[in-house]
């Protein structure tokens, strides 16, 4: 045994079980606001408690922690902590990356990691449903700057006509629409669109339809509590699947349903995790963190539901074409992709 090797091994995991719980950590300076506050200006931990009205002594803790870690600054000359310009984006602007709504996610789903070990002897299902809310908020929250950013300006554009028929007046189905963040945004770009969202989860749309009120687009944004192999509605220019269809336990038959709902020249914009055909490909920063989502959250999901899938987070490309193709589309490319997202068109 080389012991050099044991010691960078045991470095790696001083590394990861830190980083495990400065996400309790994150998520409290989510919850109380204190990377808003901090974002404001430098302080002592004196001052900061001053300026938020916690207990200095909590403070002080997670500031150090936070500098530790590197998400907040400290300088030893004045004893204050900041925030740097990338660290308040990232971390204080909810329109940002949003990494606070990621920990929110872990910490949701790992709260249900007594039920997903017994599914590890069982085989059973854990459904969404099931987990706890920030599992929902948080997903929503993490999601909806990446489709921010790409979803108008980069997608649908990369879909073969779709953008004029969307501008002239379109009709949009919203599959596994979550708290309708997608929703919103193309009825928002989109003013003579309509949109109807669905999603199996009753709480998730009950949040979509406040959403859809407060960003004024109710009239043109419709939600209804269905799975995605039986949502309402036929002729649709755009179906759309957010990060979903490998949640399903039928995919087929999600796709098989979509096929029958769309016009004859419509589109549906497929969007899933990164990952590629190699699970070795995978190995990495991003694999990682999607195949830890994937295990409490994806295969759970899939397997509690008919249909006998589990394809996960990272099922790759040929996967999700073989589940196209079995539905009966004929047409399938890659249109588009992030760091974090491959994005599909596929049409009759």
């Amino acid at each position: 045994m080389d012991h050099s090797k044991v010691e960078a091994f045991l470095g790696q995991f001083v590394t990861d079980l830190g980083a495990t719980g400065s996400a309790g950590q994150v998520v409290i300076g989510h919850r109380l606001g204190l990377y808003r506050s901090l974002a404001e200006g430098p302080a002592t931990a004196e001052e900061f408690a001053e300026r938020t009205g916690c207990a200095r002594r909590y403070l002080t803790e997670w500031l150090r922690g936070q500098a530790a870690g590197g998400y907040v600054s400290y300088e030893p000359a004045t004893g204050q902590f900041s925030l740097t310009e990338e660290q308040a984006f990232c971390l204080a602007d909810p329109n940002g990356p949003n990494l606070p709504a990621a920990c929110l996610t872990v910490l949701g789903y790992l709260r249900a990691e007594p039920q997903i070990t017994e599914a590890f002897r069982t085989g059973e299902g854990f459904g969404w449903h099931r987990h706890d809310e920030d599992v929902f908020v948080g997903v929503d929250a993490f999601f909806r700057p990446g489709y921010v950013a790409a979803l108008v300006p980069q997608w649908i554009p990369a879909l073969e006509g779709v953008e004029g028929k969307l501008t002239a007046g379109g009709r949009v189905a919203d599959l596994g629409c979550g708290l309708g963040s997608t929703s919103v945004l193309m009825a928002q770009a989109y003013p003579r669109t309509t949109v109807v969202g669905s999603d199996y989860h009753g709480e998730s749309i009950e949040l979509a339809r406040k959403n859809a009120a407060e960003a004024g687009v109710g009239d043109r944004v419709t939600f209804e509590v269905a799975t995605a192999q039986t949502f309402s509605g036929s002729g649709y220019d755009l179906v759309t699947t957010f990060d979903a269809l490998h949640d399903m336990g039928d995919p087929v038959g999600a796709a098989r349903r979509i096929h029958d709902a769309l016009a004859p020249d419509g589109r549906w914009l497929l969007v899933e995790p990164f990952a590629s055909d190699r699970v070795e490909e995978n190995f990495n920063p991003v694999g990682r963190l999607y195949y830890a989502g994937s295990t409490f959250l994806c295969v759970p999901n899939g397997l509690s539901q008919d249909g006998g899938h589990a394809l996960g987070a990272q099922a790759g490309e040929a996967a999700v074409r073989a589940v196209v193709a079995e539905a009966g589309f004929s047409h399938f490319r890659r249109a588009a992709e992030t760091p974090f997202n491959l994005v599909y068109e596929i049409r009759r």
